[in-house]
């Protein structure tokens, strides 16, 4: 049989929130850690659609870049070709 990890972790809550929570656990006579860890489970998918602070903060991919112009007949590149055993012209 597994053993529970019981680790130790402090969490600061906004006064009003902490008070609700404690609320809601005398209300079900349960602890706070118990409806913090019942409403992890609840919320956690959606919590996880959230965008982290690096997919906020960080530029665009190129992949989501805007497409370079097409090159205009004047602004082609010329390419020189040669047959086989045949410097290539300048």
């Amino acid at each position: 049989m597994a053993t529970t990890d019981h680790r130790k972790q402090s969490l600061y809550f906004p006064e009003e929130m902490l008070e609700e929570i404690q609320r809601e656990a005398n209300r079900q006579d349960r602890s706070l850690s118990w409806i913090v860890q019942q409403a992890w489970k609840v919320a956690r998918a959606d919590i996880r659609k959230m965008p982290s602070v690096n997919d906020v903060l960080s530029p665009l991919p190129p992949r989501h870049a805007a497409p370079a112009p097409a090159p205009t007949a004047s602004s082609a590149p010329v390419v020189a070709t040669a047959a086989a055993g045949e410097p290539p012209k300048s």
